[in-house]
């Protein structure tokens, strides 16, 4: 009996289930019908590749990893271009703008995350969300006499975006709110060195709490923005794009409508399996993935938003696994999602952050006393090529003494301490197992003595050998 399986969203989450399942057919003797429904008229496409292009790297169009035709060519009902106006949970069917229904089996609701902005009729204002604001980004850049950009939003799209623009000759002004940049991810001691290695590229910060209050335009172009409300606060900064790179909501309307549960933190609730939930129990045949869901924070157990890729891919697993137990009845396939630590690494311009657990004011609003040590190092012998600095950041339960969160900033090895400080959060471990751990030498790899050392010595009050 062939088992239908309806996706709703393209993105990267959608196509992951659906990779996911399509490299596992034969772990099942029935067969699967897969269904993949998107508003863009585009495959796969890595978005985290995007702000790269506009640095001038590659071309726009080769993030798109994958075209319609590929998933057409092995059987898949590959809808770009596609509007789901309607689910129906009840009956077992989604309801397109054309009207046509379509039943399943399976539903997974991968519908990502959207901006909550205000229009303007002003050509040069964009989101950045998707390839086609980037292409539509790219076509403003090259116009003639773009001079000035603004970018409201201190996160990592922001950031990106002004990178991209510096790197263009652009004079370029980031407006976020107090006190530092990344706040979701790094305490404002160094979310600081991330801006301080910015403004050396030109970039201007505004971090404050006033609002756009005005955007203006000549000859249906921004030229300006003004922020502040009081006369006396008021500010207008020269503007020829403009990129709103905050407010980011998950995308649950569908899902809503459709009487599936909304938590606390706007995204859908769901259970270890991914199950959605309405009312008082879980859809076991509906499932949702990606940004538009909501998880529940490794150490916090607090439910929140992990808009990112890795997180949707985990999750993609999950679900691709407890499809394939449902139809095959083996329920050795299941597997639950497991708690999210929120493993972050971004590039803004050369510079690389990292993050992984809680923050500092994280911990704080969960009830969580906290100890720290910072400590920056070389990554490698002084005397050898690319031995740039990394400041590291580790933060400890104050009573446990476990390792609850970890950040850094630096050029080179931040993706692999991330890694690294995950599973060391994961594991349990303590400052003072950190401090005595045994770790690799070599002077053209690593230090004798490991920042990670000397991190975890100053959070224990220690002063460290240097």
């Amino acid at each position: 009996m062939t088992k239908k399986i309806v996706i709703v969203g393209g993105g990267i989450a959608g196509i992951y289930v659906l990779r996911n399942l399509l490299a596992r057919k034969s772990d099942v003797e029935e067969k699967m019908d897969f269904t993949v429904l998107k508003r863009e008229k585009s495959g796969w496409v890595s978005t985290c590749g995007l702000p790269f292009a506009l640095r001038g790297w590659y071309e726009i169009d080769r993030t798109e990893i994958n075209k319609p035709q590929f998933f057409i060519d092995q059987g898949v009902d590959f809808r770009t271009e596609t509007e789901v106006t309607k689910l129906n949970l009840e009956e077992n069917h989604v309801v397109l703008k054309t009207g046509e229904v379509l039943k399943y089996d399976f539903l997974v609701i991968a519908t990502g995350r959207k901006q909550f902005v205000k229009e303007t009729k002003l050509e040069g204002v964009y989101t950045f969300n998707n390839e086609d604001d980037a292409k539509k980004i790219e076509a403003a850049l090259n116009r003639e006499g773009v001079k000035n950009a603004y970018i409201r939003g201190r996160g990592i799209i922001g950031l990106q975006a002004a990178a991209a623009f510096a790197t263009r000759g652009l004079e370029t002004t980031v407006h976020g709110g107090p006190p530092s940049l990344l706040p979701s991810s790094l305490d404002p001691d160094m979310g600081d060195l991330v801006k301080e290695r910015m403004e050396k590229e030109g970039i201007r910060f505004i971090l404050d709490r006033r609002e756009i209050t005005a955007i203006k335009g000549r000859e249906g172009w921004v030229k300006s923005v003004v922020i502040g409300e009081r006369e006396e606060e008021k500010e207008e900064i020269p503007a020829d794009i403009v990129i709103i790179g905050k407010w980011m909501i998950p995308e649950i309307d569908l899902a809503w409508k459709a009487g599936v549960d909304i938590g606390e933190s706007g995204g859908i609730v769901t259970d270890r399996a991914m199950h959605v939930k309405k009312g008082r129990g879980h859809i076991n045949n509906v499932y949702a993935v990606g940004d538009c869901t909501e998880v529940v924070d490794g150490i916090t157990h607090r439910p929140r938003l992990n808009q990112l890729a890795s997180t949707a891919v985990t999750q993609a697993t999950v679900i691709a696994d407890n499809i394939l137990s449902d139809i095959s009845g083996q329920p050795g396939l299941y597997s639950p999602c497991e708690y999210c630590f929120g493993p972050t690494v971004a590039d803004v311009g050369g510079i690389l952050m990292g993050s992984v657990g809680v923050t500092t004011e994280a911990a704080s609003r969960a009830g969580i006393k906290t100890i720290s040590g910072k400590a920056t190092k070389l990554v490698k012998a002084r005397y050898f090529p690319g031995a740039t600095p990394l400041t590291l950041k580790l933060i400890f339960d104050a009573y446990t003494k476990k390792l609850i969160g970890a950040q850094m900033v630096g050029e080179a090895g931040v993706a692999e301490r991330v890694n690294e400080l995950g599973v060391a959060i994961r594991a349990g471990m303590t400052a003072e197992e950190m401090r005595n751990m045994e770790r690799c030498y070599d002077p053209s790899q690593a230090l004798l003595i490991d920042v990670t050392i000397d991190a975890a010595t100053k959070a224990l009050g220690i002063t460290p050998v240097y």
